[in-house]
């Protein structure tokens, strides 16, 4: 199976949100270190409030849309629950949604105190629910992607249900890869069968969550993967490397 041609990188900054959370003040830079991130090769940047506002505040999300449509061709993406209410100043997941209208918003079936995303949309129980929630994105011009696990019937009901897109969650391939598991091929079939038939069904696909240096390259071989959404680990290289080399490499893996 040959790679793509290209994956867009996508750089989620919401560790850098963590770390500036932990002081007072604005330092690091949210909105500066997205813009670096953009000047080094990045084709967009992701955020994932939550009404915590454990790292990405609303201030954040309104700051990084206007940066964004500095850059064109450059793409803003929101992710998160989208039934996330309005809580102290959070002014609710779709509230910020529709006040920035960003090229995509990826929904992920998130509680609020859940500590990061770790699994994909039932459809059959969310579906009924998600379904007016993709027509309310699609009428304000927004690319609805849904987050997901790599079984094939559940990619066919995304694509029912109007979205444009779905997320695969890679959490357990990027567990699988490091550990070396024996079934590693097996679960790796999984995300290539699912890619296939997100391609057949003529859904987009997407990919995100401990994506890093090591596997990424090895996840490219499933087809028509269009975006990568990759933060926690560019960060930690980020330390080590700087930041724009850091999503330099990335840039090169996704674009070779």
């Amino acid at each position: 199976m040959s790679f793509s041609n290209k994956t867009a990188l996508s750089v989620n900054l919401n560790k850098i949100a963590l770390i500036r959370n932990s002081r007072p003040g604005n330092y690091p830079d949210v909105v500066a270190h997205g813009e670096t991130c953009i000047r080094a090769g990045a084709d967009g940047l992701t955020v994932h409030p939550r009404p915590d506002q454990r790292h990405i505040r609303p201030r954040d999300v309104y700051e990084l849309s206007e940066l964004v449509k500095s850059f064109p061709g450059i793409e803003f993406n929101i992710e998160g629950n989208p039934y996330a209410e309005a809580m102290g100043d959070f002014p609710g997941f779709l509230k910020l949604v529709h006040d920035v209208r960003p090229h995509q918003c990826t929904l992920v079936p998130d509680s609020n105190d859940q500590l990061t995303s770790d699994h994909g949309f039932n459809l059959h129980l969310a579906g009924k629910k998600l379904q007016p929630l993709i027509r309310e994105l699609h009428d304000i011009g927004v690319r609805v992607s849904l987050f997901m696990d790599p079984d094939t019937e559940q990619i066919s009901l995304a694509k029912e249900l109007g979205a444009d897109r779905i997320e695969l969650y890679t959490g357990p391939y990027a567990e699988a890869y490091k550990n070396n598991d024996d079934n590693f091929n097996t679960l790796f079939q999984a995300y290539m069968s699912a890619a296939i038939q997100a391609q057949k069904i003529g859904i987009g696909l997407n990919a995100g969550h401990d994506l890093n240096l090591e596997n990424l390259a090895h996840f490219r071989k499933v087809p028509g993967l269009l975006e990568v959404s990759i933060g926690h680990a560019l960060t930690v290289d980020a330390i080590a490397m700087g930041l724009p080399k850091a999503v330099h490499t990335y840039k090169t893996i996704c674009s070779s």
